[in-house]
């Protein structure tokens, strides 16, 4: 299984695959953002990471390639039977469209990681990412953080896909 959680940073993805790692049956390895970027080399930095509006980046020109590597390596993962939480935060129309391509076929469930504008200001998030994470991608479920504890949004995606699973 597969869940991508997509969202703008500081909206709660990591605490949501870390309860997700904790709570879920199975082994669940968590591949995102963070992870993609602690193996980027600096001239690529910060990789995934690129914030929304920024072509001219020097790194702009890596992020298509390090998203497919991304789902590729979470494709693997799953067909060695190894679950997959992935946080990003997708605003790419082709990153998106490329993502649900290369997992197509394996048992993928998208999760919108939402919080609202000020509560994400608080937390060190912008305005940025929040206008355009949530564009390209149609969910089946959304969480919001603002609302619901890391362990709550897990226990919400775990009965979500009990559900879907059933």
């Amino acid at each position: 299984m597969i869940v991508v959680l997509n969202g703008a940073p500081r909206s709660g993805k990591s605490s949501i695959a870390a309860a997700i790692q904790e709570t879920f049956d199975g082994i669940w390895m968590n591949l995102g953002v963070d992870v993609s970027r602690a193996m980027t080399p600096q001239r690529a930095q910060p990789g995934i990471g690129l914030r929304p509006g920024e072509p001219a980046h020097p790194a702009a020109a890596f992020v298509t390639v390090l998203y497919a590597a991304l789902w590729d390596s979470i494709a693997a993962h799953e067909r060695l039977g190894l679950n997959v939480a992935a946080d990003v935060g997708i605003y790419d129309p082709s990153v998106a469209a490329d993502a649900v391509r290369r997992l197509s076929g394996l048992p993928v469930f998208f999760v919108g990681v939402r919080c609202p504008l000020e509560v994400l200001e608080a937390r060190g998030g912008s305005a940025r990412w929040h206008d355009a994470v949530h564009t390209q991608l149609t969910y089946d479920l959304d969480v919001d953080t603002s609302l619901l504890s890391p362990g709550d949004c897990a226990a919400r995606i775990r009965q979500q896909l009990a559900t879907v699973m059933a």
